[in-house]
């Protein structure tokens, strides 16, 4: 084989495996793009919803993958007629939502609320001071009680206990499930009822933790 032969083979050989290359490349870049197509929408939320009561980790933690997904909050009223609502849905018709309001009801008769028929064994409960938190054990659904002072209080109501209630719920398909589901839509209603004492404008003293206590494992 002369030289210039050689050359040639030498040539197509390496021709042939950048064109390999060049392949594999755009194949991984194609797949990639399709990945993205398909989970991108919790990744284009913001890092922080809700008037920064929801984190975009926590959303990616409750929620499975989604082509695209939507956030949105309300507020309306003021003092005693206070509500703040979130959400988060996504195009696989799964969501995540949580509400916030001021209301005449004391610890007692909300706990008894979601007592119902079962008692204590429809739900796991944490408390600390004077904050009450439940996570229901048949549904995704979490909530949670803070005693507040509203500004201005209707004088029908003079007498009777207030504070801020929150819920906070899935439906459709999550990636989080059993006690690490329950935890984390209890913080998320945590984060909603520190939001609504302080916009409520509530005059009783809170300290608010950094986090409840956290449930069981089981």
């Amino acid at each position: 084989m002369d030289k210039s032969t050689w050359s040639r083979e030498r040539i197509a050989t390496w021709e042939s495996g950048r064109g390999f290359l060049l392949c594999l490349v755009v194949l991984s870049l194609l797949g990639g793009a399709t990945w993205l197509f398909f989970i991108k929408g919790l990744y284009l939320l913001p890092d922080e919803m809700c008037e920064g009561t929801l984190e975009r980790g926590t959303v990616t933690r409750v929620l499975p993958q989604a082509r695209s997904a939507e956030d949105g909050s309300d507020r309306r009223g003021a003092g005693s007629d206070f509500t703040f609502s979130c959400y988060v849905t996504t195009s696989n018709d799964s969501s995540l939502s949580g509400q916030a309001r001021v209301q005449p009801v004391s610890s007692e008769k909300w706990l008894a609320s979601y007592r119902g028929s079962g008692g204590d064994n429809r739900f796991v409960r944490v408390s600390l001071d004077g904050i009450e938190a439940l996570a229901r054990l048949d549904t995704g659904n979490a909530a949670v009680y803070v005693p507040c002072d509203p500004p201005v209080v209707p004088s029908y109501n003079a007498s009777e206990d207030y504070a801020v209630t929150t819920e906070a719920s899935v439906s459709g398909d999550t990636k989080a499930t059993g006690t690490a589901l329950r935890q984390l839509l209890t913080d998320v209603a945590y984060e909603l009822a520190e939001h609504a004492y302080q916009r409520a404008g509530c005059r009783q003293t809170v300290d608010f933790p950094e986090e409840l206590p956290r449930y069981e494992d089981g």
